[in-house]
């Protein structure tokens, strides 16, 4: 689409997170990805008539403790409720969610994403949280086109889920997908959300609008169940632009649930929203109101601990969470913003760092250096994840360690590497070993070579010669050595030689 730079662009999010629980929110059957479809449903998800719900309570500490990590207020009464709607995955005809009185509200999420010209700067931003509110999910349905039939697998009907409600203080997919990514962190460092969004554990609604400055904000369309944060990305900027091209060719955007489709890239409408169904929302009448209290002392007496939600032990439970360890990696070890974002974002690669630099001599810069540009490079160009690398953080730390014990110089350094992924059975000092690329340690034999060089370049030693004239003689001292020379002791060497 032609670009309208005139217009500006609102984009809202809605996140279900499924709860990392043993079992369903109001029943006792068991939560399973891929068990055989129909194993995992109780008479209650089934809505067998005369099943009560029975709330479990680790579903409540779970929403609890995501809001005191995005600074919620946690409502000490909630309130559970009745969403009427038909659909074939879903048994009773109504969802009970918490539509009137969440269990937290009024919340914060700061979230960082690498801008600039060079894109290294860390560009902080913040989005407010609406509400988190508990919720049933629903079962799946599984269309099968070829004999016109739609199966059901109730499994998934009444996994607990959190829906976190944003307001749309975004305006473009890369604020949306930084934002939804610091989620998934904050959720896996708690271990309330698993957060894997290709299994559906974690899932996204995008709210989009355009309007020129000055007017109000434009008509927003839905696009539904994104299952990643790069088609998220992708989805809303595609929005954006097909919104914009609608302005400006004088049409109206129209109120509408869309799909994304991540082949084209394109969004696709999945139906309108005008006359917009009545959910009939009601309070559920098989549940009390929902009480969290301060602390055990204000818990009524004579009821079990076992049944009660507590604030002050949630909070105590609370772990690091990315941002603090961010901060706790620049001041520890003195490395910059954009690293500690890099390392806390890529699963697994701050544990890989950190496992790095207690086992070598060399400074936690020298390691990032390594882990930014040698790893993660390998790792990117054939598309790894920091748990299948071939080369073990002991494994990194072996060939920085012959690099400062003098043994190899850098550049052989980076070559045992690249022979360490290829091989990863063997380690750096067999390779060293095999392949001879330790340092030449002979001062006599050094001065040879770096005489022979002087030797065959006696026009462009005599003075006045030039730094550049240097650095070249060194490049071919390296190259006789096979870079195995000093080169702080060739450099000496050479103007010694030179002057």
């Amino acid at each position: 689409f032609p670009v309208l730079n005139a217009a500006k662009s609102v984009v809202g999010l809605e996140i279900h997170a499924q709860i990392h629980s043993n079992t369903k929110l109001f029943s006792g059957s068991q939560v399973g990805f891929q068990a055989p479809p129909n194993s995992l449903v109780s008479f209650f998800d089934a809505s067998l008539p005369g099943t009560l719900p029975v709330l479990n309570r680790r579903c409540v500490e779970a929403a609890v403790m995501t809001g005191l990590a995005l600074n919620c207020t946690i409502n000490r009464k909630s309130l559970f409720d009745r969403k009427h709607y038909f659909y074939a995955d879903l048994p009773a005809g109504y969802q009970i969610t918490q539509q009137r009185l969440p269990i937290a509200v009024d919340g914060t999420l700061t979230y960082s994403h690498l801008g600039g010209r060079k894109r290294n700067e860390v560009v902080t931003k913040s989005v407010r949280i609406k509400q988190i509110q508990l919720e049933q999910d629903s079962g799946k349905s599984l269309h099968d086109d070829y004999r016109n039939q739609t199966l059901i697998d109730l499994n998934r009907a009444g996994v607990g889920l959190m829906e976190l409600v944003m307001e749309p203080d975004m305006s473009c997919g890369e604020e949306a997908a930084a934002a939804v990514r610091e989620m998934q962190l904050i959720l896996q460092a708690l271990g309330t959300c698993q957060g894997n969004m290709a299994e559906g554990q974690l899932r996204v609604d995008a709210n989009v609008s355009v309007h020129r400055p000055g007017d109000p904000w434009g008509i927003r369309t839905e696009v539904k169940n994104i299952n990643s944060a790069r088609n998220l990305a992708r989805a809303i900027d595609y929005e954006i632009q097909r919104q914009m091209f609608v302005l400006e060719s004088g049409g109206t955007v129209q109120n509408e649930t869309r799909s994304f489709d991540g082949k084209t890239g394109h969004t696709i409408p999945m139906r309108d929203k005008e006359g917009l169904q009545d959910y009939r929302f009601m309070p559920e009448p098989n549940l009390p109101p929902l009480m969290v209290y301060e602390a055990c002392s204000t818990a009524p007496p004579g009821v079990a601990p076992s049944q009660v939600v507590v604030l002050e032990e949630v909070r105590e439970r609370l772990p690091e969470l990315p941002s603090v360890r961010r901060q706790r990696l620049v001041e520890t070890y003195g490395i910059l913003p954009e690293h500690s974002f890099t390392l806390v974002n890529e699963d697994g690669l701050m544990d890989y760092f950190e496992a790095v630099v207690r086992e070598t001599k060399a400074g936690p810069r020298k390691v990032i250096g390594w882990v930014m540009n040698e790893l993660q490079g390998l790792l990117h160009q054939q598309n790894l994840s920091v748990s299948q690398s071939p080369i073990s953080p002991q494994a990194l730390a072996q060939i920085l360690n012959l690099q400062e014990n003098g043994q190899i110089s850098s550049s052989i350094a980076k070559q045992v590497f690249q022979e360490l992924w290829k091989t990863p059975g063997k380690t750096a000092q067999q390779i060293v070993k095999e392949q001879d690329l330790g340092m030449v340690n002979d001062s006599t034999e050094i001065h040879r070579i770096c005489q022979k060089v002087v030797d065959s370049h006696p026009d462009q030693v005599r003075p006045p010669w030039k730094r550049a004239v240097l650095n070249k003689l060194m490049g071919l001292v390296q190259k006789e050595t096979k870079g195995r020379a000093d080169p702080v002791l060739v450099r000496a060497i050479l103007e010694q030689k030179t002057s």
